[in-house]
Formats: C-alpha cells, structure tokens, sequence
C-alpha cells in the first residue's frame, strides 16, 4: 500500500479505470458472442443487427483505448466476414 497521498489517489483512479475497462471488455465480448449464437441457429436477420451493435461497441473501445486500435479493427472484420458469408450462403441456396 502506497504511504504519499497522491500515489493512494493515483490507485484509486487506476482502479476505477480497470473497472470500466474490465467492463467494457466483456460487453465486446458478449456483443460478440450474440453475433455468433444467431449465426449458429441460422438467424440471419438477427445476426446482421446485432452485428451492427457489436461493430459499434468494439470501435468504441478501440477509440478508448480499451483495445488496440488494430485489435479492434481486426474483430470488426473477422465478424463482418462470418456474417456476410453465412448471409451469402443463405442466399445461394
């Protein structure tokens, strides 16, 4: 445990940080998982909408600093991918 004033100050915001980027990160990850369930039953429709919140939320914490900006790209385009291609599967048939 830190003794000078600032430095307890400086704990506690940094952990008031972790906290919200701890929870962010999870919000990415559960927008991301929803994409993922409703592209496993086959729902199209759902998965293009959630994807849009998903995409969002993800460049959000990208411009945060809560994931690398790359990383964040990264998942918005791996995700953009598995849905248009499940879209385009559906549509060949």
């Amino acid at each position: 445990m830190a003794n000078i004033k600032s430095s307890k100050k400086d704990m506690i915001t940094s952990e008031k940080a972790r906290q919200r980027n701890v929870a962010c990160r999870s919000a990415v990850k559960t927008a991301k998982r929803k994409v993922l369930d409703a592209l496993a039953i086959n729902d199209i429709e759902a998965a293009q909408k959630l994807f849009r919140d998903a995409e969002s939320m993800i460049a959000r914490a990208g411009k945060k600093g809560v994931l690398k900006k790359e990383a964040a790209s990264r998942k918005i385009s791996r995700l953009a991918q598995r849905v248009v291609g499940a879209a385009q599967k559906t549509s060949s048939k």
